[in-house]
């Protein structure tokens, strides 16, 4: 058991290694060579680096730094260290790949469907294994907790004063398709981590209810609601665990169901927006 675990978790980091790189050669090969920006931290370390001549990679590791620590206190140790990985993945690439030959010149409507899709594949490719590539999207996930608007609208609003900052170097077209480019690959985002956008409630049913509940409140600072459900065919009663997460909560939750009860049946819901109740968490350190 403890074999298989050790070798997913190296899975995992690879994926998100290759994530990085991937979406380095988006920004590289498509992206920057055409006066198209990336948003969030990304876009703004592409302004950056276009006003200071410092080196893209450079910026995007120091500018994620607090964004990296803000998930290590909201979301956990695991996804602060694959973030790490990942971010660091992605400084390098743009680094490695600086001087590679442009794929497409000209066509601004090619230029941003296959950048949007190469940087998306790659960013969902990292957060599907647990790690994320860019720190807005931490940061949306706290401000969502803090304010009556769901993670979405947080990362959109933030998003538009990104896109403001990248008009003042790419001037309005360039940012028009920045702007263009990042709504393709949320989209392809979305699709490679299925339901990336809002938040995720998990209903499980185990034989081992206490446990599980414990190490969500334990792993992931998430409270967990029991009820007593019975079997339509076998009259059995069971407890079953409803549990919202967020979105960047969503590989490890799964981690904590097989490793506690492979066995454990699981239904996964998307929600759109969490307002009320008690969504807030505790921090986990």
């Amino acid at each position: 058991m403890q074999q298989p675990r050790k070798l997913l978790k190296i899975v995992r980091i690879l994926m998100i290694i290759i994530g990085g790189f991937i979406t380095a050669y988006g920004l590289e090969a498509v992206l920057i060579p055409n006066n198209v920006s990336d948003g969030g931290v990304t876009g703004i370390s592409i302004v950056g680096s276009q006003l200071t001549g410092i080196q893209l990679g450079v910026l995007i590791a120091l500018l994620n730094i607090p964004f990296v620590y803000l998930g290590y206190k909201q979301i956990g140790k695991s996804f602060a260290i694959k973030s790490v990985i990942g971010i660091a993945s992605l400084a390098v690439g743009t680094s490695v790949m600086h001087h590679i030959p442009t794929i497409i010149q000209g066509d601004t409507l090619l230029i941003t469907v296959v950048g949007g899709i190469i940087i998306g594949f790659g960013m969902g490719l990292a957060l599907r294994n647990g790690g994320a590539l860019d720190g807005i999207d931490m940061l949306a996930v706290l401000l969502a907790r803090r304010l009556p608007f769901g993670t979405s609208d947080f990362i959109l609003f933030l998003n538009l004063f990104v896109f403001i900052i990248v008009s003042t170097v790419f001037g309005l077209k360039g940012a028009f398709l920045s702007g263009i480019a990042y709504y393709i690959a949320s989209k392809v985002i979305h699709i490679v981590e299925e339901g990336l956008s809002g938040a995720k409630t998990f209903k499980v049913i185990t034989n081992k209810p206490e446990e599980m509940v414990e190490t969500i409140r334990d792993r992931l600072g998430r409270g967990s609601t029991l009820k007593v459900v019975e079997g339509g065919y076998s009259n059995e009663k069971f407890k079953e665990i409803t549990c919202v997460i967020n979105r960047l909560e969503d590989s490890k939750m799964k981690d904590i169901i097989n490793e506690i009860d492979p066995q454990a049946f699981v239904t996964v819901y998307d929600v759109a927006e969490v307002k009320g109740g008690n969504f807030r968490k505790r921090d986990i350190h």
